[in-house]
């Protein structure tokens, strides 16, 4: 029996969630410097990606080099976090690009940011300001920072790729890949790793990383906005998961309620936005 598109897509963007997911606990328990694992993987993940895009076509428009610099900032500043912090709370400040993506859209797509875009910047920053208060050391605080940071950035890529207007997408991911491998190979330590190292390494680049992109990619253009909303917010849930079951790192109470309040903010915004296109998508005559 053929299995329709539609659920085959789900079934990947599911897979998609659970690959990203297994970044914390692979990143903790790697012995290894966080530029030398950021470049590593991010070299893996472009020949992954290349070996499936093959007609690589950039424009090297400013909007490409944007989303480029953008996701080589998102992928090193969230290495770096997690070494620094819990992967709980690395995780969660990341999930809060949507929130920046809604703040910063007025200055780079012109679009001004609904009353649930302002309502939801409002409450995550409640959320965000929770994790600070936990975060008692200096390192737990400069984790948290670069966390935010990630977010940020990550927000920078889905501004400058809406702003390609879907034009040469892949290539950005791919030469923002290529830029990270470039920009930390002068600060990769040389190291004798075993063959356990190797193969964790193999795991972030193939699959966390670069399949994980190609199954997104895919899935992307058959799910609704809905779905990718709720599939993709198993992410930042299973990923504190495996590290505090497999490397025994479990999160403060401060923390899972400054998450919780992120997440439910996260997932509301867009939700409603989804919600909010899918209806404005029904209601326009057919031809």
């Amino acid at each position: 029996m053929t299995i329709p598109v539609h659920l085959r897509a789900l079934v990947a963007l599911v897979v998609c969630a659970l690959l990203w997911s297994s970044g914390g606990l692979l990143i903790k328990t790697l012995p290894l410097s966080p530029l030398t694992i950021a470049g590593a993987r991010s070299a893996i993940a472009a020949i992954v990606i290349f070996a499936w895009q093959r007609n690589v076509r950039p424009t090297w428009s400013k909007a490409q080099i944007g989303s480029i610099v953008s996701y080589m900032l998102t992928v090193i500043l969230f290495v770096m976090a997690t070494k620094s912090t819990t992967a709980a709370n690395a995780i969660l400040l990341q999930y809060t690009a949507p929130i920046w993506v809604g703040l910063f859209s007025v200055f780079v797509t012109k679009e001004k940011p609904t009353r649930i875009d302002v309502l939801a910047v409002i409450v995550v920053m409640c959320g965000m300001t929770i994790f600070f208060l936990d975060a008692i050391s200096p390192g737990a605080i400069l984790g948290n920072t670069l966390a935010v940071l990630s977010g940020i950035a990550f927000a920078g890529v889905a501004l400058f790729m809406r702003a390609q207007k879907g034009e040469s997408t892949t290539e950005s991911i791919l030469f923002g890949n290529i830029l990270t491998a470039l920009v930390c190979m002068p600060f990769i330590e040389p190291f004798a790793g075993n063959a356990d190292t190797f193969i964790r390494l193999g795991i972030l680049g193939v699959f966390q990383l670069g399949l994980s992109y190609v199954l997104y990619a895919w899935a992307i253009k058959t799910v609704t906005a809905l779905e990718a909303v709720l599939i993709t917010v198993l992410e930042p849930l299973l990923n504190p998961l495996w590290v505090g079951l497999f490397y025994g790192e479990v999160p403060s109470s401060t923390a899972i309620v400054g998450g919780l309040i992120v997440v439910a903010a996260v997932v509301t915004r867009n939700f409603v936005n989804a919600s909010t296109l899918q209806r404005a998508s029904n209601s326009r005559p057919h031809r």
